[in-house]
């Protein structure tokens, strides 16, 4: 009998060996367990985020539907990697990179600590295995090598970080490197971490590919011959949240326990940012509080069909008149359980529009209101250039009229 055993724990030992390595994420390495708060309940737990500071915001719409301490400015760790995850896809959206491109990793990119998928400086990997590793894993030497693969070095790569930032409206941001490893004056806040994160997921849904992945091997081609590694998704959300989407999950000694978390459930897409919480339950536990209140409480309204709107005039034109169209379908999002059906819309021209006119320029709105108040406005655009009138067109204008 003691024989058997032996060979017994010799087998399940040898059985070990064989399992291919995961990545052990720094920051996410426990399960939790996740209970779904009711509908009848969220308000009252809403009101008890434990986070200093959170922010809950509607995708589509930017509106805000909760928020504590919005603008406190605090140290992002890993959720720092949306925004580098952002300049990547806008890379690859303006065609300067393409998801095949072999990479080579640098010894300043293999020597980064915290989360990492332990790349060694000369190894290669494709843009689309780099982004998983970025996205599942918090890879932060897979950062660090997109980043110098498109600005060159890590800093003028952070330089655009900071651009785009300005450019979205985070007014409470500076970056100083690419990955959200500690670092005096690398800050940002829970509304900021939102507005990037709605401009990533609406302008590239493709990333949900990535951060939807819950564990995923790699092959690592090195010198050493190949091995493979597994990635383990931080965001313990996607696996145990009905809900969840993504997105990104961050800690370290100083920035503690963040996350910028999407949900969505029926036609709502939300946003949950949760900062400096005490430890990964707490921050669980508070996105899961701040969905489920924004599923209970939120309907979204969608326009179903555009009203065509008649030409506008215009002066000083080759053509009196510009043919135009409403730039796209009002959406919004209602907390107070209002009827939707009772939103009504009106028009405004603009009365004094000139030649020369391009192609998509403003020359008015619909606005839209509910029980008396305007609650939107979705912009009225030109569909077509008008030249401005020279002699020769004003005087056909004048010949043709004179003849009819």
């Amino acid at each position: 009998m003691r024989h058997r055993r032996c060979i017994s724990a010799i087998l399940m030992s040898f059985v070990l060996f064989l399992q291919p390595v995961y990545a052990v994420p720094t920051e996410e390495n426990q399960p939790e367990s996740i209970q779904e708060n009711t509908t009848e309940n969220v308000k009252s737990q809403q009101e008890q985020i434990s986070a200093p500071s959170a922010i809950l915001m509607e995708a589509s719409t930017g509106q805000i539907i909760y928020e504590k301490n919005p603008d406190e400015k605090l140290p992002p760790a890993s959720v720092t990697k949306v925004m580098t995850l952002l300049l990547i896809f806008d890379a690859l959206d303006s065609g300067q990179i393409k998801l095949g491109d072999e990479v080579t990793t640098s010894e300043y990119a293999a020597s980064m600590g915290g989360s990492q998928v332990f790349l060694e400086p000369g190894e290669t990997q494709t843009v689309d295995t780099l982004i998983k590793c970025i996205s599942v894993a918090s890879a932060n030497d897979a950062c660090v090598t997109m980043a110098e693969y498109i600005c060159g070095n890590e800093e003028e790569f952070v330089t655009k970080m900071n651009k785009r930032a300005k450019d979205l409206g985070m007014k409470n941001t500076h970056f100083v490197n690419c990955n959200g490893l500690d670092a005096d004056g690398h800050l940002t806040t829970a509304r900021d971490i939102a507005l990037m994160s709605k401009e990533l997921i609406t302008t590239y849904p493709q990333i949900f590919d990535y951060c939807n992945i819950w564990m995923e091997n790699i092959i690592h081609k090195t010198q050493k011959g190949e091995s493979e590694f597994g990635l383990t998704n931080t965001n313990k959300l996607i696996r145990q949240y009905e809900y969840a989407t993504g997105l990104k999950t961050g800690s370290t000694s100083k920035a503690k326990f963040c996350v910028s978390a999407t949900g969505r459930k029926d036609d709502i897409d939300l946003i949950a940012v949760i900062m400096a919480a005490d430890d990964s339950k707490a921050r669980v536990r508070d996105a899961i509080t701040l969905l489920n209140y924004g599923f209970g409480k939120c309907q979204k309204y969608t326009e179903k069909k555009q009203k065509k709107i008649s030409p506008v005039e215009v002066r000083g034109g080759r053509e009196k008149q510009v043919k135009v169209r409403q730039q796209g379908a009002f959406t919004y999002v209602d907390t107070t359980g209002a009827d939707l059906t009772k939103i009504e819309n009106k028009t405004r021209k603009d009365k004094n529009v000139k030649a020369p006119l391009k192609k998509g320029e403003k020359v008015g709105e619909t606005m839209y209101y509910l029980n008396g108040k305007r609650i939107g406005s979705i912009d009225i655009i030109t569909t077509e250039e008008i030249e401005k009138q020279n002699y020769r067109s004003a005087l056909e204008n004048v010949l043709e009229e004179y003849v009819l």
